[in-house]
């Protein structure tokens, strides 16, 4: 984890050089992998993308090699060498897309460093007084989209209520707007951003497969006629040929079908997410405008700007904001509640269920590290926590409610849950309290 160093080196003073804070794309807390310091940002399956350059280059080349060659002087001026040339222009086009496609942002919100303030629901009783009813922080909220009420939810991992169409990628660990799913050929999500150029490249793989299974059939053909044989003996004298329209066939059935199903997807405004969780073909779209406009919508509006500077350097405040959200983590919002994300494949656990020791610790070492951040001594000072210590009131008694009089305060400038707050200054008093009556005892 990154750690900024206090300005001016250590101490606060001015006897050394500045250090250089690192950049947004060195610290991130996704799982994503970048290139060329920032500027290409991959999934973290970036793998698979040399696979799929290598099935789409490798068949080109062998169609170059043993069917274009012969067909440049099968054609009369020149019309052969075009054979070749539009081959390779149109891989080139279709690699390029591939590459637009998987090292592009495609739409991550950035992730808050603390959650959203809670809503009151209940308004004030008549004393005026507050109750932990009041104030709380929903799993959804509902939004109105285009007169239709679309409910959306509160992602834990990111500290936000997702906007509409968007959704937590489990293996990228990020957010993605317009969220349609992520694909492993191409090792990334695919969102509002790059959703234009996956389609392009699927379907000029389609035309590319299309245009070397046409040209190998037109190679066998031309043997047959000069040769004056049957269509079977013509392609017994081409092997290459024969798997070049076995491997152009099977590749059409997947690529070709999935750009038929996209193009339905597009024109009824679905993502592949959508389509498979919602089925809107039994409820109403709140995205659908019209196929002309759903059309419009994908390929002739302005792609939005990119929400992460990836190459911009985080600020001391920053850092340290991440530290504190990091610290404070297991006091999440939502305890009371069950955890976990059902979009991410994740079973839900209740907090009341007993939890093994590794969440103990982490629990500790949430509350040591704030109070080590603000007093440096209360963390060594506490025992080892285990559930049997917690007061019950700590454990069983933690809701999705919170008051923002008694169960959140701030301690120079940082949000501390009181309850905690109030047991572990306890436990420190007692323990010090101890090793006082120890070191009496032995004088």
């Amino acid at each position: 984890m990154y750690v900024p160093p206090l300005p001016g080196g250590a101490g606060g003073r001015d006897d050394g050089p500045a250090v250089e804070q690192p950049r947004v794309y060195q610290v991130w807390r996704g799982s994503n992998e970048f290139f060329l310091q920032g500027r290409f940002i991959f999934g973290p399956d970036v793998r698979s993308v040399f696979l799929t350059m290598f099935l789409i280059i490798a068949p080109v080349v062998a169609f170059c090699v043993f069917v274009g060659r012969h067909l440049m002087n099968d054609f009369p001026d020149s019309w052969g060498i075009s054979v070749v040339v539009v081959v390779v222009v149109f891989t080139v086009y279709d690699l390029t897309l591939l590459l637009c496609t998987s090292g592009r942002d495609p739409g991550i919100i950035p992730r808050n460093t603390h959650p959203p303030e809670p809503e009151s629901i209940d308004g004030i009783n008549d004393s005026g007084s507050q109750t932990p009813q009041q104030f709380r922080l929903p799993r959804t909220k509902e939004v109105i989209v285009n007169g239709i009420s679309v409910r959306v939810k509160y992602c834990d991992t990111c500290m936000l209520y997702r906007p509409p169409r968007c959704s937590h990628c489990s293996i990228c660990n990020n957010c993605v707007e317009r969220f349609d799913h992520h694909c492993p050929w191409v090792g990334q999500c695919i969102g509002l951003r790059n959703y234009r150029f996956f389609y392009m490249f699927v379907f000029s793989t389609t035309l590319l497969c299309l245009y070397v299974f046409a040209f190998c059939w037109v190679y066998v053909i031309k043997i047959r006629d000069a040769e004056h044989l049957t269509i079977w003996k013509a392609l017994a004298k081409t092997p290459a040929s024969i798997v070049l329209i076995i491997y152009c066939f099977l590749c059409v059935w997947f690529v070709g079908g999935l750009s038929v199903f996209h193009l339905y997807l597009m024109s009824t405004n679905q993502t592949t997410y959508e389509n498979f969780r919602y089925r809107y073909d039994r409820r109403d779209n709140p995205y659908n405008r019209g196929i002309l406009n759903n059309f419009l919508e994908i390929f002739c509006t302005a792609i939005p700007p990119s929400k992460n500077n990836f190459r911009e350097r985080i600020t001391v405040e920053q850092g340290l904001q991440q530290m504190r959200s990091q610290s404070r983590g297991f006091m999440s919002p939502n305890m009371g509640k069950p955890i976990g994300d059902l979009e991410m494949g994740r079973k839900p656990v209740p907090w009341d269920e007993p939890r093994t020791a590794a969440d103990i610790r982490d629990l500790e070492a949430g509350l040591g590290g704030m109070f080590e951040e603000k007093e440096g001594r209360v963390a060594h000072a506490s025992p080892d926590l285990s559930r049997d210590e917690l007061p019950v009131e700590f454990v069983e008694g933690r809701t999705g409610m919170h008051s923002r009089q008694s169960s959140w305060v701030r301690t120079g400038g940082e949000e501390i849950d009181a309850m905690a707050v109030q047991w572990v200054a306890e436990r420190a008093k007692a323990a010090s309290g101890g090793n006082s009556v120890a070191q009496n005892g032995r004088h």
